[in-house]
């Protein structure tokens, strides 16, 4: 899974890098079993490129698209993360072994418990998983030197810009939920502005409102 990861990354080092991914990124990759966040009867798929469906109609991303967004976002050091989509708990748990803080929202309760409790009982004590609607955010929780957004909407919600530090970076899929998206970077700067750029094409599930 590794090697296929550094192999994306040197085929179009226009979305990592000319560098490729980070090592602390490729580290974080490694340490993490990710057979333990999949459904038992798809764990002999774990460490294959491509996204698994883990119930309720949602997927774990594929590795190399983990990796990807957690290097856009390059976590400072002691950084707080808001993810938004936690599904498994697997993003989550990547963004762990670099941040000191994560805090993450799952609409899907059956989801965000049984993440809650894989993350537990692995040790992560430094993961907040909130349910709910992740559209406004977790202001309580930040501000945050990064989000994560794991699922497609047609735009980027403002309280997530909102809630980012200045310098912070948000990534995410920006949209159809029914089509392809845009890897879509946001960089904050000193002065509070943003920049936005693209980091791909990918394709993800939609982003789910409570009203949905």
């Amino acid at each position: 899974m590794i090697e296929t990861i550094r192999d994306y990354a040197r085929i179009d080092p226009a979305l990592a890098g000319e560098g490729g991914i980070a090592a602390n990124v490729i580290d974080a990759m490694a340490q993490t079993r990710r057979h333990l966040f999949v459904p038992k009867n798809r764990a002999s798929l774990a460490y294959a490129d491509r996204p698994l469906p883990i119930g309720h109609g949602q997927t774990i991303s594929q590795p190399y698209i983990v990796a990807l967004m957690t290097h856009l976002v390059r976590l400072p050091e002691n950084a707080t993360v808001l993810e938004i989509g936690t599904g498994s708990g697997y993003q989550a748990a990547i963004l762990a072994r670099i941040a000191s803080k994560v805090c993450t929202i799952e609409i899907i309760p059956e989801l965000g418990e049984r993440a809650r409790a894989t993350l537990k009982g692995l040790g992560y004590d430094n993961v907040d998983i909130r349910i709910g609607d992740g559209y406004q955010g977790w202001p309580e929780c930040g501000p945050f030197d990064a989000v994560v957004v794991t699922a497609a909407l047609g735009h980027v919600p403002p309280k997530l810009v909102e809630q980012l530090k200045e310098e912070g970076r948000l990534v995410m899929p920006v949209g159809s939920p029914s089509g392809i998206q845009r890897l879509t970077v946001i960089e904050k700067s000193a002065a509070g502005k943003t920049t936005t750029r693209e980091a791909g094409r990918v394709r993800f599930v939609p982003f789910t409102r409570s009203g949905d």
